[in-house]
C-alpha cells in the first residue's frame, strides 16, 4: 500500500492523523508544509495514494497544493482540512477536485474512514485506467478477427496500399487507424475521408483542395485532405463509390505521387498512404465498368477482409462488455451487467448493421433498461419480437440459431426438445423414402430395427404414420 501523506503546519494535527493511521497499519509520511510536500512529490518515482492537506499554511496553501496535485496526478485523491465556519474554502476545495474535506476540529474515527474510502477509490480508479490504458484498439477473439490482427502486424513496417473489405459498421476505420499506429507514419496525420458522403461537386476540392478563385465561393486557397496527410495516411472509405473522373485523378496520384489543387498550374507532391475501403465487391463494379480496373490493381495491393458479426458471434459477449463500460463512462453512471440468457439471445441475432449496431444497442439499453441487470425482456420491442434472423447457409447454422433461439425463451428443455424434432426428422424422412417400410428404413439410417421402432413409439409418431396411410408391414 502506498503512503498517506499528511500535510499540516500543526504539529499537534499531525501527531494525531500519525497515531490513527498507525494504529490501523496504514503507512503515512508528515510535511509541514505544502511547499516540502511538492518538492518531494515532483522528485519522488511513487506519489502517494492519498493527500490529507490543511488548507491554511504557511507558504503556498492548501488550494495551491490541490491545484498543482491533480495537474499533475489527477487521480490522487486529496482530502481538504478545513474549519467549520469555512464554508467559502470548502467550496473552492470541492471545486478544485477535492475528494472530501475534513472539518476541524475533527473526530479521529471519522478521519481514518475518511482515508480508508479515499484509499479505496483510489485503487478502483488505478485498476480502470490500468484498464483503459491496456484496452486493445480493436476486440475480438474468434479466429476470423486473429486473422486480422496477424496481418496489422505483418504491416506494422510498411508503407504499402490496403485494401479493406468489410459491410458497413463492420469496423473498417478502426482497423485502417490501428494499420496507421502501427506503421513507420505513426506520428503523422491520419485523415479519414467518406468518398460516399461527400457531393460529387465537391469531392474533388475535398481531396486535391483548390486555389482562390478556382470556382464560384472558393475565396480563398484551401488544403486538400492529401496535403493534410502529407507524411501520414490517408483513408478513403466507400471507395467503390467515387465517381469515375475522380478515380482518374486518383490513380494519377498512386502512379507518380503528384497532383494539382483544383485551379491550380503547380504539381504539389504527396507522400501520403493510401488506406481504402468498401463494402461493395469491386472486382464485380470493374466488370460492370463502374470502376476502373487500374485503379483497383492500384489499390488491392494488400486486401484485408473484416469479417461481419454474423461471422464471429463468440465475439458478442466481449464486446457487449466493453461498448456497456464505455457508455456507462460516457454517460456517468454505473456500468449495466448482461445476464447470460440476453448474451445468447443475442448471439442468435443477425445484426445487419454489424459492431456499430451492437454498439448503439448497448447505449440504448445502458439508457432504457430498467434493472442494473439486462434480460432478454429489457432489449428493444423490435429485437425481442421480430428477431429475424439471416437464412442459414447450412443445416448447422440453421441448428446454431434455433438453439440460441430456445436457450432464451425456454432453458431447461432445449437439449430435450431439438433431440426429438432432430430424430422425429430422420425417421420420417426415411420412412418416406422406404414407403414405411422399418427395416429398410433403420437400414438407410445405419441404425437397428428394434431401435426404430422404439423410436417410433417414444415420439409418439405411430399415430403420425398411420394418419399418413403408412402400414408397418409386418416389418417389425
Amino acid at each position: 500500500m502506498n503512503n498517506v501523506w499528511i500535510i499540516d503546519d500543526d504539529r499537534s494535527i499531525r501527531w494525531v492523523l500519525e497515531k490513527a493511521l498507525s494504529r490501523e497499519d496504514i503507512p503515512f509520511r508528515s510535511f509541514s508544509s505544502a511547499t516540502e510536500a511538492l518538492e518531494t512529490l515532483e522528485h519522488t518515482s511513487q506519489p502517494p495514494a492519498v493527500m490529507l492537506s490543511d488548507i491554511r499554511m504557511p507558504g503556498e496553501s492548501g488550494l495551491d497544493l490541490l491545484q498543482k496535485v491533480k495537474a499533475a496526478h489527477p487521480q490522487l485523491p486529496v482530502i481538504i482540512m478545513t474549519a467549520y465556519s469555512d464554508l467559502d474554502s470548502a467550496v473552492s476545495a470541492f471545486q478544485g477536485g477535492a475528494f472530501e474535506y475534513l472539518p476541524k476540529p475533527f473526530d479521529v474515527d471519522q478521519a481514518v474512514a475518511l482515508v480508508r474510502r479515499a484509499l479505496e477509490q483510489g485503487m478502483h480508479q488505478n485498476s480502470a485506467a490500468e484498464e483503459a490504458a491496456l484496452a486493445p484498439e480493436i476486440l475480438g477473439q474468434a479466429p476470423a478477427m486473429q486473422e486480422v490482427f496477424r496481418a496489422i502486424g505483418r504491416l506494422a513496417h510498411s508503407h504499402a496500399t490496403v485494401l479493406i473489405n468489410g459491410e458497413s459498421g463492420s469496423g473498417k476505420e478502426l482497423v485502417a487507424r490501428a494499420l496507421h499506429r502501427h506503421s513507420p507514419r505513426r506520428d503523422a496525420p491520419f485523415i479519414a475521408i467518406n468518398t460516399a458522403a461527400i457531393p460529387r461537386d465537391l469531392l474533388e476540392s475535398e481531396l486535391f483542395g483548390h486555389e482562390r478563385g478556382a470556382f464560384t465561393g472558393a475565396a480563398t486557397q484551401r488544403r486538400g485532405r492529401f496535403e493534410q496527410a502529407d507524411g501520414g495516411t490517408l483513408f478513403l472509405d466507400e471507395i467503390g463509390d467515387m465517381p469515375a473522373e475522380l478515380q482518374t485523378r486518383l490513380l494519377r496520384v498512386l502512379s507518380d505521387g503528384h497532383f494539382y489543387r483544383v485551379g491550380g498550374q503547380q504539381p504539389i507532391r504527396a507522400n501520403v498512404r493510401v488506406i481504402a475501403a468498401t463494402h461493395q465487391d469491386l472486382e464485380e463494379r470493374v466488370r460492370q465498368g463502374l470502376f476502373r480496373e487500374d485503379l483497383f490493381h492500384r489499390l488491392n495491393v494488400i486486401r484485408l477482409r473484416l469479417p461481419p458479426l454474423r461471422e464471429r458471434r463468440e465475439d458478442i459477449p466481449l464486446l457487449v462488455r466493453h461498448f456497456l463500460q464505455r457508455s456507462a463512462q460516457e454517460l456517468g453512471v454505473e456500468r449495466k451487467r448482461i445476464s447470460d440468457a440476453a448474451i445468447e439471445y443475442l448471439q442468435s441475432q443477425p445484426f445487419p448493421g454489424n459492431v456499430r449496431q451492437l454498439e448503439n444497442l448497448c447505449h440504448w439499453l445502458t439508457v432504457m433498461a430498467p434493472a442494473q441487470v439486462v434480460e432478454v425482456a429489457d432489449l428493444p420491442p423490435e429485437m425481442r419480437d421480430q428477431p429475424a434472423r439471416e437464412t442459414p447457409t447450412s443445416w448447422i447454422d440453421g441448428l446454431g440459431h434455433e438453439a440460441d433461439r430456445l436457450i432464451a425463451a425456454s432453458p431447461g428443455a432445449v437439449f430435450e426438445k431439438l433431440t426429438h424434432d432432430f430424430e422425429r426428422t430422420l425417421i420420417r424422412r426415411a420412412l418416406a423414402a422406404t414407403g414405411g417400410r422399418r427395416i429398410e428404413a433403420a437400414q438407410l439410417l445405419g441404425i437397428g430395427r428394434n431401435t426404430i421402432s422404439r423410436k417410433i413409439q417414444e415420439l409418439g409418431m405411430e399415430e403420425d404414420r398411420n394418419g399418413n396411410g403408412h402400414g408397418d408391414h409386418g416389418n417389425d
